[in-house]
C-alpha cells in the first residue's frame, strides 16, 4: 500500500512539475525605459570641472584627515544608516518568504485525544466498530485516539501569477536596497557640510578677533593721541563703538561652532560635544581641488541610487500587472494528506492504521471578472504613474547636478574677486592708520578703512565656506560614495540612456 501511494504521488508530482515548467507568464514583460541624456552638463566650466570619472571617495579630494576619519566613523555608527541596513534585512527576509510559495507546503503534525461518544447517538460507535443507535452492546464509549501525519498543498503556477509576484517583490527589494546607499550619500554630505561649516565659523571667528585686536590698538592710539593734545573725545567714542560692534559678532560665531560640533558628534553616533577635543582647535578650511571630476550625464544616471530605485519600482509595478492578469484564469492547487490513526499507540504505525487523501482543487473568479479587470486597470495606471515618477527623478537629478555645478563654479569666481577686495582693504587700513598716526589723515578715514576691512574679510570667509559647501553639494548631486561604504557594490543596473523617452510595454504576453 505504501509503495502504491508513493508511486501515485511521484506520478502526480512529475506531471505537475512538467505543467508548471511549461506554463506561461501573463502580463507585460518589463523593458527598462529609455531616458533623455544630454551630451554634457550645460553649466560645466572647462577650467574648473572635467568629464573624467569622479572619485568614489570624493571626500578624500578635500585632503583633510579629520574629515576622512569622521566619514569612516559615520559609515560604521550613524544611526540613520543602521536603521536603513536593518530595514534592508527585513525586506530580504520577506522576499525569501515569498519565494517559498513556488514550493509545496508540507506541515507535519500529530496528536492525542480522549473522546466519549453519546450513548443515544445513531452513529456513536460506528466509526470504531461499535453498535449503532442507543444499543452500545458493550462498546466502550470512551476512546483514546492517536494520530500522526503530514499535509501537503502546492499551487501550480500555470499562468505565472506567483512568479510575477516574486518578480515584483524582487524589484521592490532592489529598490529598497538602494535606500541605504541614498542614506549614506545624504549622511556623508551632511558630515562634510557640517565640518566645513564648523571650520568656516572658526575662520570667521579668527577674522573677527583679529579685527577686534586691530581696533583695540586703534582705540588705544586715540587715547594716547588725545593725551598728547591731538584728537577729540568724539574719536575715542567712535573707536570704542566700532570695537564693541566687532566684539558683538563673536558670540554668535561661537554658537555656530558649538552647534556644528554637536551635530557632527551625533552624525557619527556619539553624544553631542563628544568631538570637542578633536574639533575645538581651529583649522583651515579643507583645500578645494583645482579641477573637479564630474563625469558625464550617462555616468550620473548609473550612479544615483534614487534613479535606480525609481527604475526598480517601475519594474515592480509592471510585474504587478501580471499578478492581476493571472486572476482572470483558474487556480489549480494539489492537496493531499498521509498519516496514521489508531486507538492504540502500539498499532499506530501499522499498515492497517494508514489513511490518506490527495487530489486537485480548482478555484476561479468566474462571476467576479469585472472586479478583476478593474484591478488590472488599476495596476496599469500604477505602472504609468511609476514611469512618470522615474522620468521626473531623472530630470530632477540632472537639474540638481546642473545647479550644483553652476553654484560651485560661480562661487569660485566670487571668491577670487573677494580675495582681491580683502587684500586691497587690508592695505588701505594699514596705510590709513599710518597716515593718521602721522597727522595727515582724519580718524573718520581710519574707522571707515577698518570697517571696510572687516566687511571684506568676513565676506571672503563666508565665500570660502560657501565654496566648500558648494563642492560638497556637487559631490552629493553626482551620487557617489556609497560604493565605498557598501563594499564596492556594482553601480546601477538596468537603465539604458537614449535620446528620447520611451514608455514601458503594456502588452500582455502568454
Amino acid at each position: 500500500m505504501r509503495n502504491v501511494l508513493r508511486a501515485r504521488w511521484r506520478r502526480t508530482g512529475a506531471i505537475a512539475m512538467c505543467l508548471a515548467l511549461s506554463a506561461c507568464m501573463v502580463g507585460p514583460d518589463y523593458r527598462a525605459p529609455g531616458v533623455y541624456e544630454p551630451e554634457s552638463f550645460f553649466g560645466a566650466n572647462a577650467d574648473l570641472v572635467a568629464r573624467a570619472k569622479p572619485e568614489i571617495q570624493w571626500w578624500a579630494e578635500l585632503h583633510d584627515p579629520i574629515l576622512n576619519r569622521l566619514i569612516v566613523r559615520a559609515i560604521r555608527h550613524n544611526h540613520s544608516l543602521r536603521i536603513a541596513r536593518a530595514n534592508l534585512r527585513t525586506a530580504r527576509a520577506l522576499l525569501d518568504e515569498q519565494r517559498f510559495q513556488l514550493y509545496p507546503i508540507v506541515p507535519v503534525g500529530g496528536g492525542i485525544s480522549r473522546e466519549k461518544f453519546s450513548e443515544s447517538s445513531s452513529s456513536g460507535g460506528s466509526a470504531t466498530g461499535g453498535t449503532s443507535g442507543g444499543d452500545t452492546g458493550g462498546f466502550d464509549r470512551t476512546q483514546t485516539f492517536y494520530d500522526v501525519g503530514l499535509d501537503a498543498s502546492w499551487e501550480l503556477d500555470f499562468f505565472g501569477g506567483v512568479r510575477r509576484s516574486i518578480e515584483s517583490l524582487s524589484a521592490d527589494y532592489q529598490a529598497f536596497e538602494a535606500q541605504p546607499y541614498a542614506v549614506f550619500i545624504s549622511v556623508a554630505a551632511e558630515v562634510a557640510r557640517t565640518y566645513v561649516e564648523a571650520r568656516g565659523a572658526q575662520y570667521q571667528l579668527n577674522v573677527a578677533r583679529r579685527n577686534a585686536s586691530n581696533q583695540q590698538s586703534t582705540f588705544e592710539l586715540t587715547r594716547t593721541l588725545l593725551e598728547g593734545g591731538r584728537g577729540t573725545a568724539v574719536d575715542i567714542a567712535r573707536a570704542r563703538a566700532q570695537l564693541a560692534t566687532t566684539l558683538a559678532t563673536i558670540p554668535p560665531l561661537e554658537v555656530d561652532v558649538a552647534r556644528a560640533i554637536h551635530r557632527l558628534s551625533v552624525l557619527v553616533g556619539r553624544p553631542p560635544g563628544a568631538l570637542y577635543t578633536v574639533l575645538a582647535k581651529p583649522r583651515d578650511l579643507p583645500a578645494l581641488p583645482t579641477v573637479v571630476r564630474i563625469g558625464d550625464p550617462g555616468l550620473l544616471l548609473r550612479r544615483r541610487p534614487d534613479i535606480f530605485a525609481a527604475e526598480r519600482r517601475l519594474a515592480s509595478a509592471t510585474a504587478r500587472i501580471g499578478v492581476r492578469v493571472a486572476d482572470l484564469f483558474p487556480r489549480v492547487r494539489l492537496i493531499g494528506s498521509f498519516g496514521y490513526l489508531s486507538t492504540s499507540i502500539e498499532d499506530l504505525l501499522d499498515e492497517s492504521s494508514q489513511q490518506y487523501s490527495f487530489g486537485p482543487t480548482l478555484s476561479w473568479a468566474a462571476f467576479d471578472l469585472g472586479r478583476v479587470r478593474a484591478r488590472i486597470r488599476a495596476a496599469e495606471a500604477s505602472a504609468d504613474g511609476q514611469l512618470a515618477t522615474y522620468e521626473r527623478t531623472v530630470l530632477r537629478a540632472l537639474e540638481e547636478t546642473e545647479n550644483a555645478i553652476v553654484g560651485y563654479t560661480r562661487e569660485i569666481v566670487r571668491r577670487a574677486r573677494l580675495r582681491v577686495a580683502a587684500n586691497a582693504s587690508q592695505r588701505a587700513a594699514k596705510l590709513s592708520r599710518i597716515r593718521y598716526r602721522g597727522g595727515v589723515d582724519s580718524f573718520i578715514n581710519v574707522l571707515d578703512a577698518e570697517r571696510r576691512l572687516l566687511e571684506a574679510q568676513t565676506q571672503l570667509a563666508v565665500s570660502e565656506t560657501q565654496a566648500a559647501r558648494s563642492l560638497v553639494a556637487l559631490y552629493k548631486a553626482l551620487g557617489g560614495g556609497w560604493q565605498y561604504a557598501f563594499g564596492g557594490v556594482a553601480e546601477g543596473a538596468t537603465t539604458t540612456p537614449v535620446r528620447s523617452s520611451a514608455p514601458a510595454s503594456n502588452e500582455a504576453s502568454t
